[in-house]
């Protein structure tokens, strides 16, 4: 969303890329610079212009994941943005994550190998020594279409120990894979999952206060990243 991608921009001093390097008709948007020596972009997803929204989910998501990697040919794609955290599993409002690994929740197909297919599980690139420098929270990341959730939702969620409730990680996921790109995650909690609900105000006010947490992480995870092999993240 344009409210998570904001705050990394300013915060990173980055300037929309303009001609633009990924051309309509797709919408996402693109900025570049530099930050202590790396190359920087970050890609969001654009308006729908039908509707006047940001475009959410694991389409746009995907979409641009795979455009992005295209135009960039990054050495490791960050999906930065905030999400939903589980208290169980250590969540709380404000909390940044590092993802250890993506599922689907909500992509439920009972056949035989679709079902894992369904389900899409797939570890993210390993951040031990990013995770403990920083002192970061890590678990799984689990994906899905809308903001609310079923019973069947919260089954899947919980059987396989998500730590954190968005939508779009796996896509992105899937989307790198293509190209073998790593794919890291960075998440700001804005809701407890397994609590009670946020109303629409306090959601969207959570929401600034985790783009704001991601402001100030982001570019410390950028400045780690900086000069190293992957393998020593």
């Amino acid at each position: 969303m344009e409210a998570e991608a904001q705050p990394l921009i300013q915060a990173l001093g980055l300037k929309e890329d303009v001609p633009a390097k990924i051309v309509g008709p797709a919408p996402c948007v693109t900025y570049s610079g530099e930050h202590q020596g790396l190359a920087v972009h970050v890609v969001w997803n654009g308006k729908c212009k039908d509707h006047g929204v940001d475009n959410v989910g694991t389409v746009p998501a995907s979409l641009s994941t795979y455009l992005a990697v295209l135009a960039f040919k990054p050495d490791v794609v960050i999906s930065a943005g905030t999400c939903g955290g589980f208290k169980a599993q250590g969540a709380a409002i404000g909390d940044v994550f590092l993802g250890s690994a993506v599922i689907n929740h909500d992509r439920r197909i009972p056949l035989p190998a679709f079902d894992k297919y369904g389900l899409g599980h797939a570890a993210l690139l390993a951040t031990p020594h990013l995770q403990a420098a920083l002192g970061l929270k890590s678990g799984v990341v689990s994906s899905g279409n809308s903001l609310d959730y079923t019973d069947k939702c919260m089954e899947i969620m919980t059987g396989h120990g998500a730590a954190l409730k968005e939508m779009e990680a796996a896509a992105i996921a899937w989307a790198c894979a293509l190209y073998k790109v790593p794919l890291m995650c960075v998440k700001a909690v804005t809701d407890i999952v397994d609590g009670d609900r946020p109303t629409a105000e306090e959601f969207l006010e959570n929401l600034h206060s985790a783009a704001a947490a991601l402001q100030g992480t982001l570019p410390k995870v950028l400045g780690f990243l900086a000069g190293k092999e992957l393998q020593a993240l």
